[in-house]
C-alpha cells in the first residue's frame, strides 16, 4: 500500500492532483483543504503528501491529504456505515482539519447535515462513534477540546439509551436506529419505556 509520495505537480484541480514522482505520474484525489495548501505553493516546487491507498473489486484510488491528521480522519470517516470514500472527500473539503474535529467532537450534528450528501442519521452516526476520536485528535494536536452544544432533555435521554444498548453489547449504529425509531413511534416515552421498547425492536431483528 501506498503511505506517503513526494514530487512535482503535472496538474491540479480542486479534486485532483497528478504527482510525479520520478518519471511516475500518480493520480490522487485530494479534498479542497490539501488542494488550498497546494495552490499556495509554486507549481514546480516538490511536495509530499499522506496517502489512503482505497483498494476496490474493480479499481485502486489513491487520496493525498496534506497532513497525516487529515488522512486519520478520513480513515476514521470511512468506517462509519453510508459515508464512502468520495463523502469522506466532500466532508473533508467542508473547513479546516480542526474545525470538522470540533464539530464532531462537540456533537453539533446542525452543522454536520449541511455538507453536501450528509443527512441527518449519518450525522448523527458520525458524532456517536467518532466524538471521542476527534476529542483525542485535538488533544494530539494540542488544541482546546469541543464545547459540547447544548442538548434537549430528549436529546439527552436519547443518548443515554443509545449508551445503555452499547453497553449490554448491541453496536452502536443499530441501538441509535432502534432509539430513534422508537422515539419516532412514542415521542413521549419516558427514559424506562424508551429504553425497554428499543431492546423489544432490537430483539425482533
Amino acid at each position: 500500500m501506498i503511505g506517503y509520495l513526494r514530487g512535482r505537480r503535472l496538474a491540479l484541480d480542486p479534486e485532483r492532483l497528478v504527482l510525479d514522482t520520478n518519471g511516475v505520474g500518480f493520480d490522487l484525489r485530494i479534498p479542497l483543504s490539501t488542494h488550498a495548501e497546494l495552490d499556495k505553493l509554486d507549481p514546480d516546487a516538490e511536495v509530499g503528501l499522506f496517502v489512503h491507498t482505497h483498494v476496490r473489486a474493480d479499481a485502486i484510488e489513491l487520496f493525498g491529504f496534506w497532513t497525516e491528521a487529515e488522512r486519520t480522519l478520513f480513515e476514521h470517516l470511512i468506517g462509519i456505515s453510508g459515508i464512502g470514500p468520495r463523502l469522506a472527500q466532500v466532508v473533508l473539503s467542508g473547513g479546516s482539519t480542526g474545525d470538522l474535529l470540533n464539530t464532531i467532537g462537540g456533537g453539533n450534528v446542525a452543522a454536520l447535515v449541511r455538507i453536501p450528501g450528509i443527512g441527518r442519521k449519518t450525522a448523527e452516526r458520525m458524532v456517536l462513534e467518532l466524538r471521542e476520536k476527534a476529542k483525542t485528535l485535538l488533544a494530539e494536536a494540542g488544541a482546546e477540546p469541543p464545547a459540547a452544544e447544548p442538548q434537549t432533555g430528549r436529546e439527552d435521554e436519547q443518548d443515554q439509551a443509545v449508551s445503555a444498548l452499547v453497553n449490554l453489547g448491541y453496536r452502536a449504529a443499530e441501538a441509535q436506529r432502534a432509539v430513534s425509531a422508537t422515539l419516532a413511534e412514542a415521542p413521549e416515552a419516558e427514559f424506562q419505556d424508551l429504553l425497554r421498547l428499543s431492546l423489544r425492536r432490537l430483539s425482533r431483528l
